[in-house]
């Protein structure tokens, strides 16, 4: 899973690393507090590799309507 990560799907998912990390981060914290998975844990799979998959499976994301960052597309003009 966390080879996920050398992928550029996942980082173009989200439009960067640094936001990608970001994410990551914030929703590990919300993991290791007792939120659910919002996609089924395999077995041996950390928190890391829960919140990869929801990233993939575009369970989460950044929410650009409410924020001042840039939205993938917008950078790409």
């Amino acid at each position: 899973m966390i080879e996920a990560l050398k992928s550029e799907e996942v980082i173009n998912k989200v439009g960067g690393k640094f936001k990608l990390t970001a994410l990551l981060q914030r929703r590990l914290v919300e993991l290791m507090q007792g939120s659910k998975p919002l996609v089924e844990r395999r077995r041996g799979w950390t928190d890391l590799e829960v919140a990869i998959q929801e990233v993939l499976e575009d369970k989460i994301a950044i929410d650009y309507e409410n924020c001042d960052i840039p939205t993938p597309a917008e950078l790409e003009k």
